[in-house]
């Protein structure tokens, strides 16, 4: 990453699996094997391709971070499915919604810096 500002993508990603993963014992047992699975490889998933984001640059760091993008989207479907479910409560899908939002606007920087560079 270019500056102290893209770092913070790496410790809000990490607030969020900090808050998210503890919860996945609430869920309903039945789905824990397929749709918590999914919701947490999503998450960790776009925790590992920003990391590898971070090692690369131009065309590659990219690629990782269009992975990302894609895997945020996949996190922010599984988040709504679980509070349509009520496995979480309004308040704490508001309060992950913010995150998610933050870390997306962060990501969304991140990749036009990198297409800019890449020119």
């Amino acid at each position: 990453m270019s500056d102290a500002n893209d770092m913070i993508i790496l410790t809000r990603t990490y607030t969020l699996l900090k808050w998210l993963i503890p919860k996945q014992q609430y869920f309903a047992k039945l789905y824990r094997s397929t749709v918590t699975q999914r919701l947490m490889d999503a998450a960790l998933d776009f925790q590992e391709a920003i990391l590898e984001a971070n090692v690369y640059d131009g065309k590659l760091r990219l690629r990782h971070l269009k992975q990302a993008d894609a895997d945020l989207s996949k996190l922010r479907l599984y988040l709504r499915l679980i509070h349509d479910w009520q496995w979480i409560s309004t308040g704490q899908y508001e309060h992950v919604s913010e995150q998610v939002a933050e870390i997306g606007r962060l990501l969304g920087g991140w990749i036009k810096q990198t297409e800019t560079n890449k020119k």
